[in-house]
C-alpha cells in the first residue's frame, strides 16, 4: 500500500485471501475481513480493547477440552451456533414449512449412546422425576415413518449431565429409540430442569460482565432421523421452566415448548406400578424430505 487509508488496508486483506486456489475458504476469509474492519471502526476499537479480546480467546482455548468444548459455549451464547442451525435446515430440506424446528446441539452430546427398546427407561437410578415420553415421527405431510431413529440425552434432576459427573460419560440420561410400525416411540426418562451453562471459564465471565443470565430452561436433546429425510437435532422444552424466555443460547422455540402433566402415584398408561409422582408428555415429531 503506497498510502495509509482504512478502506485501501481492507481491500488489500480481502485480495490476499480471495485467491482462485484458495476457494470456499478464501471467499469465507475475505468476507470475514470485511466484516470484522467494518466491526473495528463501527465500535472504534482501543488498542486495549483488541488485545483484551485476544487474551479473551486464548484463556478460551486453553480451558476448552472434549469434553469441555469452550468454543462451542461461546458460539451458543454468541447465537451463531442457532445461525448455522437455522441456516443448515433451510439448506437441506426442500421446504421446512411443517418440518420440526432445529436448535442447537449443545456441548454435551457424546456418540455411543445404547439401544433402548420402546417402553425402556433411558435414566435408570439418575436423580430426578420420572417422566413417560410419548408421540410420533412422520414426515411433513404427516406419513409414518416406521424405524425412525431418536438419540436421546438430557441432564439429570439437579441439571447435570453425566460428562460433567465423572471422567468418562456414564450414559446416563442417554438412549436410543427406534419408532414401530407406526411410527410412534415411547420411553422412560425425568422430567428436565432448568441447569446453568458452564460458567467457571472465559465466557462465564464475558456473561457475568455484560449481566446475561446464564441459564437455560428445563428441556431434554434428541437427534431424531430416517431414510430419505433431513434429520433434525432439537429440544423438547418444559412448558413453564424457569428462565424459558431467557435462554443463555438462544435455542427455545416455542413450537418445541411441552407441558408435563402430573400424575398421582398408580398404574402409569404403559401398566408401570408408579410409587411416587410422575409426568407424562407427548409430541410429534415431523421430518422434512431431503432436497433433490
Amino acid at each position: 500500500m503506497s498510502d495509509y487509508n482504512q478502506d485501501l488496508l481492507t481491500q488489500e486483506v480481502m485480495k490476499a485471501f480471495a485467491t482462485p486456489q484458495a476457494g470456499r475458504l478464501g471467499e469465507i476469509m475475505s468476507s470475514l475481513v470485511k466484516h470484522l474492519h467494518a466491526f473495528t471502526r463501527e465500535v472504534d476499537l482501543k488498542p486495549e480493547e483488541w488485545l483484551a479480546g485476544l487474551q479473551f480467546l486464548t484463556k478460551t482455548g486453553q480451558i476448552s477440552t472434549e469434553r469441555r468444548p469452550e468454543f462451542i459455549l461461546l458460539s451458543d451464547v454468541l447465537g451463531l451456533s442457532m445461525m448455522v442451525v437455522s441456516l443448515t435446515q433451510a439448506r437441506e430440506s426442500k421446504s421446512i414449512v411443517g418440518a420440526t424446528e432445529a436448535t442447537v446441539e449443545g456441548p454435551f452430546y457424546w456418540e455411543g449412546a445404547p439401544e433402548v427398546g420402546l417402553g425402556g427407561n433411558i435414566a435408570e437410578g439418575v436423580v430426578g422425576e420420572p417422566a413417560y415420553y410419548t408421540g410420533t415421527v412422520t414426515d411433513v405431510a404427516g406419513t409414518p415413518l416406521p424405524g425412525a431413529l431418536l438419540d436421546l440425552w438430557s441432564g439429570d434432576g439437579e441439571g447435570n449431565y453425566d460428562v460433567q459427573l465423572s471422567a468418562t460419560p456414564s450414559m446416563q440420561a442417554r438412549g436410543k429409540i427406534r419408532t414401530d410400525a407406526q411410527g410412534q416411540f415411547r420411553f422412560w426418562s425425568i422430567r428436565p430442569t432448568f441447569y446453568p451453562i458452564p460458567s467457571d471459564g472465559p465466557v462465564g465471565d464475558l456473561m457475568r460482565a455484560t449481566h446475561r443470565s446464564i441459564n437455560r430452561p428445563g428441556h431434554i436433546h434428541m437427534m431424531v432421523s430416517a431414510e430419505g429425510h433431513v434429520p433434525v437435532t432439537t429440544h423438547l422444552f418444559v412448558a413453564n421452566s424457569p428462565y424459558l424466555d431467557q435462554d443463555a443460547v438462544f435455542g427455545k422455540r416455542d413450537s418445541l415448548v411441552v407441558a408435563f402433566a402430573p400424575h398421582a402415584p398408580g398404574t402409569a398408561p404403559d401398566g408401570t406400578v408408579m410409587t411416587k409422582q410422575y409426568y407424562t408428555t407427548s409430541y410429534n415429531f415431523r421430518l422434512a424430505p431431503v432436497s433433490a
